[in-house]
């Protein structure tokens, strides 16, 4: 769904169980899964993702996207 207006975020997650390229992935694949998703890309050596999302986009909807993966997420500051 678009906003309209085009207004993006972007939401930087620690994910903690990212051992291995297979994990990398994963993670990206399944935060791409999430509506408004518009770019995700994991960086297993930092043990993190960065999202560019549609403002409808929560945290909390990417976390829970992440648990269903298998992957524990929060927010990094």
């Amino acid at each position: 769904t678009s906003t309209g207006d085009g207004r993006m975020n972007t939401f930087s997650l620690h994910i903690d169980g990212m051992d291995c390229g297979g994990c990398v992935s994963a993670v990206e694949h399944a935060l791409q899964l999430v509506p408004g998703v518009v770019k995700a890309r994991a960086d297993l050596a930092g043990k993190r993702a960065t999202v560019e999302a549609a403002e409808t986009v929560t945290v909390t909807d990417l976390v829970n996207a992440l648990e269903r993966a298998g992957y524990e997420a929060r927010i990094q500051g």
